[in-house]
């Protein structure tokens, strides 16, 4: 991968919560980089929020223009984008984000992302009886689609953004480095997986999942 992957793309991927607007801000100022958040942009798009196009399309019709999104803003160059919560759910979606740039898992597990996203209610899946339970839910679905589909992952536990971005920049140096041109047993491409520090976060603003 090496030095393409330091000075191309980078794509968030994550559940709901765990603070890929926030740290893909932050990662673009360091980077000198655009940055891009798929929900924002369907929203600027189609002149509603998330939660009405779930309303009125459905989870399907929301997910195709979802798909549209992030193939267009794939293509473009040096950029960080911050995605969906599912948006890895259709393969054509996790195809393009790894042959286009660098994927990072922002992996936070379910009660650190119930804390930080049980009183936003502009979460579609979220408006259950159970959203701690639906979380859990998705969590045990999703994760193994997460790590598969990303170049490295971080564990972000509740560490301050600062630290996130660090982390992140530190993997992306080491890619540079040519550390992920190793394949494991099966022949793919291995990925990193990095903690960051201890510090406390402040919750992440909504997103959908």
């Amino acid at each position: 991968m090496g030095q393409q992957k330091r000075t191309g793309n980078v794509f968030l991927i994550g559940l709901m919560g765990a603070g890929k607007t926030t740290i893909g801000r932050a990662l673009a100022r360091r980077l000198g980089r655009a940055f891009f958040d798929s929900d924002h942009e369907i929203e600027a798009r189609t002149g509603v929020r998330v939660p009405i196009i779930f309303e009125h399309e459905g989870e399907e019709g929301f997910r195709a223009r979802e798909a549209e999104v992030i193939d267009d803003l794939t293509r473009r160059d040096g950029i960080v984008l911050a995605t969906g919560g599912g948006a890895v759910l259709r393969p054509e979606n996790r195809e393009k984000l790894m042959a286009r740039g660098t994927v990072v898992y922002l992996c936070a597990h379910p009660h650190d992302l119930w804390l930080r996203t049980r009183r936003d209610k502009n979460r579609p899946l979220l408006q259950t009886e159970d959203p701690r339970g639906k979380l859990e839910a998705l969590y045990a679905l999703r994760d193994p689609i997460y790590r598969a589909s990303a170049h490295f992952v971080i564990e972000t536990g509740r560490p301050s953004i600062n630290s996130l971005a660090n982390t992140v920049m530190m993997q992306l140096d080491l890619a540079a480095d040519g550390i992920f041109d190793e394949e494991d047993d099966d022949g793919e491409m291995k990925g990193l997986e990095a903690e960051a520090g201890p510090d406390p976060a402040p919750p992440v603003p909504g997103r959908t999942g």
